[in-house]
This record gives C-alpha cells, sequence and structure tokens, in this order.
C-alpha cells in the first residue's frame, strides 16, 4: 500500500516547481534566437529573390502564404500530438527540417523548390515552438511572464538578426550564401538536445506525476468559458500576426519604392523594426506581472493605432522613428496573452 507524502513532503514538492530553471530558459531562448534568426532570412530575402526569379508581389505573397501555413497553421497539430505523448527530442529533429531547407534554398533554380525550401524552414518552425514554449512553461516555476518575455525575446531578437545578417552578408554575396547560415542550425541541434534531455527526465521522472497532480487541484473551467477565452485569445494573436506579417513581408519594398533606398538599407531599417520588437516583448512580460495583463493586452491593441494610421503620411527618417514604438507596443501584449493561453 502506497503512503501519502507528508506535508514537509508536499511542500518540498510545491517550492521546487516555484523554482525558475534559469538555465533552460537561456537555452531555449538561444535555440527560439537561433530558430527565428533562420526563419527572417526568407522574408528579407524578399527584394533579391524577387529580382533573381522574376517574381511578382503575387508569387513573393505566395511564398509568404506557404511559409506561414507550414510555420504556423501546423503548430496546433504538432501540439495536440505531444499534448497525448510528449516528444523531448523533437525540437532537434525540427531543427534539422529547417537546416535542409535552408541547403534547398541556397540551391533553388526554380519557383517550386523556392516553396519546398520555405516550406521546410516552416515545418521546422511548427515542430519548434509548440515543444519548446512548453518546455518555457515548466522552467518557469512560479514566473510565467518573466519566462515567456525571456523565451519570447529571444525569437524576437533573432528575428531582428535575420534582417542586419541579410544586409551584410546575402546583399552583398547572392542569395546562394544563405548555406552560410546552416552553422546557426547546426549549433540549435546541438543546444535543443540537451534540453531535450532535460525534459525527457520531467516527462518521466516523479516531476511528471507532481506536474499532473498540481494540474487536477486546478481551479476547474467549463468547457464553454475555455473555448470563448482562447476563441478571443486566437482573434487578439491573429491581428498583431497580420499586422506583423505585413510589416516584415512589404516593410522593405515599401522603404525601396517610396524612398528609393537600396536593397542593403532597407534591410536594416527592418532590422531596426524588428529589434523594437524584441524590446517590446522584454518590456510587455514584467510589466504584466506587474500592472495586469489585461491592462497590457488593451494598451497594445489601442496604443498602436495613431503611429500606424501616421505611417504612410511621413517622410523617411519620420517613418523610421515611427516604425520603433509600432513595434514594441505591438509586441507588448505577446507574452501576456502566451500566459493567458
Amino acid at each position: 500500500m502506497r503512503s501519502e507524502p507528508s506535508p514537509a513532503q508536499t511542500g518540498s514538492v510545491i517550492r521546487a516547481a516555484e523554482v525558475t530553471v534559469f538555465p533552460i530558459l537561456i537555452a531555449i531562448s538561444l535555440s527560439h534566437m537561433l530558430n527565428d534568426t533562420l526563419q527572417s532570412l526568407i522574408p528579407a530575402m524578399y527584394p533579391l529573390v524577387k529580382d533573381a526569379f522574376r517574381l511578382s508581389f503575387t508569387q513573393i505573397g505566395l511564398i509568404t502564404f506557404t511559409f506561414q501555413v507550414t510555420a504556423s497553421l501546423l503548430q496546433p497539430v504538432v501540439g495536440a500530438v505531444t499534448d497525448h505523448r510528449p516528444q523531448p527530442f523533437s525540437l532537434a529533429a525540427g531543427m534539422g527540417f529547417t537546416l535542409a531547407g535552408l541547403v534547398i534554398l541556397s540551391l533553388a533554380q526554380t519557383y517550386g523548390l523556392l516553396l519546398l525550401a520555405v516550406g521546410l524552414v516552416g515545418l521546422g518552425s511548427s515542430v519548434f515552438h509548440p515543444e519548446s514554449s512548453r518546455v518555457a512553461y515548466m522552467a518557469a516555476g512560479g514566473r510565467r511572464g518573466l519566462a515567456q518575455s525571456v523565451f519570447q525575446v529571444g525569437g524576437n531578437f533573432g528575428s531582428s538578426l535575420g534582417p542586419l545578417l541579410a544586409a551584410v552578408i546575402i546583399a552583398s554575396h547572392g542569395a546562394a550564401h544563405v548555406i552560410w547560415f546552416s552553422p546557426l542550425a547546426l549549433a540549435a541541434m546541438v543546444i535543443l538536445w540537451w534540453v531535450g534531455r532535460w525534459y525527457q527526465s520531467r516527462v518521466s521522472g516523479r516531476d511528471g506525476k507532481d506536474r499532473h497532480r498540481r494540474r487536477e487541484e486546478a481551479p476547474a473551467l467549463s468547457g464553454e468559458r475555455v473555448a470563448v477565452s482562447v476563441g478571443i485569445l486566437l482573434v487578439l494573436i491573429f491581428s498583431k500576426y497580420f499586422y506583423l506579417a505585413g510589416m516584415t513581408s512589404y516593410y522593405t519594398f515599401y522603404l525601396i519604392d517610396k524612398f528609393g533606398v537600396s536593397v542593403r538599407t532597407a534591410q536594416l531599417y527592418l532590422f531596426l523594426f524588428q529589434f523594437a520588437v524584441a524590446a517590446g516583448t522584454v518590456i510587455g512580460g514584467p510589466l504584466g506581472d506587474r500592472i495586469g495583463r489585461k491592462y497590457v493586452i488593451w494598451g497594445s491593441i489601442l496604443g498602436v493605432a495613431p503611429f500606424t494610421l501616421a505611417l504612410p503620411h511621413v517622410g523617411l527618417a519620420a517613418t523610421v522613428v515611427l516604425a520603433f514604438p509600432i513595434g514594441i507596443i505591438l509586441a507588448s501584449a505577446f507574452p501576456s496573452i502566451l500566459v493567458y493561453a
């Protein structure tokens, strides 16, 4: 007959669960940075790809659609599967898809291979994000807002690095040199293998049982309330990523067409916008923990409007300046939305 744990043992388990595991958080954030750096190379390369393959804006849009379908819409499928059967080493395997996509992208001579390459990079992202977000949650302890900020800022900082690296390397040497970024994918695979070992110990050991016990003790919510709440969060996150995808895909074309800047300069301005998104993520998580996540979400939804409305009517310098608060305000709600979800 199994004996029940003593109050002292139960208290030690709870205190252990509340400890934030910073080495894992830093590792998963660094992996997120490398993953999103590689992803952000794709929109940063659009001006070069458009000229090299003589593409229309519709074809550029189809590349974005292919990438977003594989990178975003497959994530719930991966999440549903791993909810029932966790796959700790799928993190490293997912980065393998990204590596394959980079190799094909560097060799692509046809539009079809281009779509295949971005699809593989997107597939790697779909495998990476659900499980890595779960790892961040598991490592958060009692500081979920901070943990999500640390996790998200890695991705946002990586998204800002992509255009900068594209301006320095790809714009100078050509799209085929995207293969130079393959060591980043290999480094991420090594880090994620180590994270996967920690993750495996959590789901197969006593911590997994303790986590199941804490889930049973959580406040009960009706299925209807969960569905409505998640639906609202989906609308919010959709609106933000709709805006963000528009900026990252066409901001460089807008600057080149309206102000006549070079491809390299446009990519540098895209880097500044993505850096602002990273900064907003860092600010938004702790701010939500302090003043309340609903206030941060409302501020993010409404606060970006005046800057957005002014953007088409100003010159180059003001456009770059306005894009910075847009990025900060837009991203500030991401950690709060994820914590609620």
